[in-house]
């Protein structure tokens, strides 16, 4: 516990500090791997709670009567510590612009776990017709009673587009059924059932296929077999016009752990777009 005795307020605000320090040998006492291990965000919500400024340097919560809970000047001090500082897509000034506009002491603005407006991106390995494929779940929040659960929202296998190519201004002229069909019962349908590689077809304009349905049906009838996940991020759209992504980072330096990996100032319109990607609920709205 000695060394605990000279350690500040919070490791994460001189995380900067931190960096240059342990490449030498030690910081206050600490070896490097101490530091490291100190400083890293260790799980996601470890990291919400520090990007909120809930916890203190221990990892243990902070009481909301703390004068350092939600402050806005160490979360100012904290915020630049928890990008991954070796991307160019999460450094310079659009990095200061974020930490300025989420700090701000009339409005700041914080994280909340259980809000659904962030999902997980599970890239997992199956196996199909024994070849192994790659898919991509997509996982948000739902309540679920007095609490919540992890659902899957959508999914993303190359394969699929394939079977549900979209057609142009060609297929479209040849590939229908004629408005007086009803007169001959219908008979012309054999054209669309005979040739059911095009059998989308002659759904309407405003089709479009639903992939999870069909993830879940091939898992059901075994024709996708899971074998392992192979990386996991995630994706946060809670903070009015900026989207970022978390990533883990498993470096041996102060740099390490869940760290924003991509960071993108956008407006409502565009993050509406950009959730349909991970929700398909939300893309049928």
């Amino acid at each position: 516990m000695k060394y605990f005795q000279n350690f500040i307020i919070t490791a994460l605000v001189i995380a900067s500090s931190f960096t240059t320090n342990a490449q030498s040998g030690s910081y206050n006492g600490f070896t490097n791997d101490e530091t490291v291990l100190y400083t890293m965000n260790k799980q996601v919500g470890q990291f919400v709670k520090r990007f909120n400024m809930e916890e203190d340097q221990f990892g243990k919560d902070l009481s909301k009567t703390d004068k350092r809970y939600h402050s806005s000047e160490l979360r100012e001090n904290l915020l630049p510590g928890m990008f991954d500082k070796y991307n160019p897509r999460t450094s310079g000034t659009l990095k200061t612009y974020f930490v300025d506009d989420v700090t701000k002491t009339d409005n700041p603005v914080f994280l909340n776990f259980l809000d659904k407006n962030w999902y997980a991106e599970v890239s997992a390995t199956f196996t199909a017709n024994g070849d192994e494929v790659n898919i991509i779940l997509y996982l948000t929040l739902e309540e679920e009673n007095l609490g919540s659960k992890w659902i899957i929202s959508n999914v993303w296998y190359s394969y699929f587009p394939r079977l549900f190519p979209t057609p142009d201004s060609t297929d479209q002229s040849r590939y229908f059924l004629h408005p007086m069909s009803h007169e001959l019962d219908f008979m012309n349908l054999h054209k669309a059932l005979e040739r059911p590689e095009r059998i989308q077809y002659y759904a309407s304009n405003e089709y479009r296929p639903d992939f999870l349905t069909l993830f879940f049906y091939q898992t059901k009838i075994g024709q996708l077999k899971f074998k392992q996940i192979n990386d996991v991020k995630f994706h946060f759209f809670q903070i009015p016009n900026w989207y970022f992504e978390l990533s883990y980072f498993n470096r041996n330096d102060t740099n390490s752990g869940w760290l924003i990996s991509n960071l993108k100032y956008i407006n409502d319109d565009e993050k509406k777009e950009l959730i349909k990607t991970y929700n398909l609920c939300t893309s049928k709205e």
